[in-house]
């Protein structure tokens, strides 16, 4: 994953609407649509423009089921988000072990 990638899963994380679907998700259970829409007051078009930015962005796979959507999080990009985070700590492990203070 590029930084222009990881840019755009930071940008999609930052609505609390979308962190708060993410946390619906993260059971690893397929949700409809109308599932996650029960849990807000918003509108159909309204969660169909946040499930684009998660999909769009790789953290949501979007499923057509009839007239509805069906959303899991995909773990690929879960797993290549929780590794980036996971080199930043390896790094400031290093910094602290050769008592770097810049």
């Amino acid at each position: 994953m590029d930084y222009k990638e990881y840019a755009n899963i930071f940008k999609a994380l930052s609505d609390e609407t979308r962190l708060k679907i993410i946390e619906m998700l993260k059971d690893g259970e397929e949700k409809c649509a109308c599932d996650l829409l029960e849990n807000f007051k918003i509108t159909q078009p309204t969660l169909s423009y946040h499930m684009k930015m998660l999909s769009d962005c790789g953290l949501v796979n979007a499923r057509r089921d009839g007239a509805w959507m069906r959303y899991t999080l995909n773990k690929d990009t879960i797993s290549a988000l929780r590794g980036y985070f996971n080199a930043i700590n390896i790094r400031e492990d290093m910094k602290k072990s050769i008592n770097c203070d810049c």
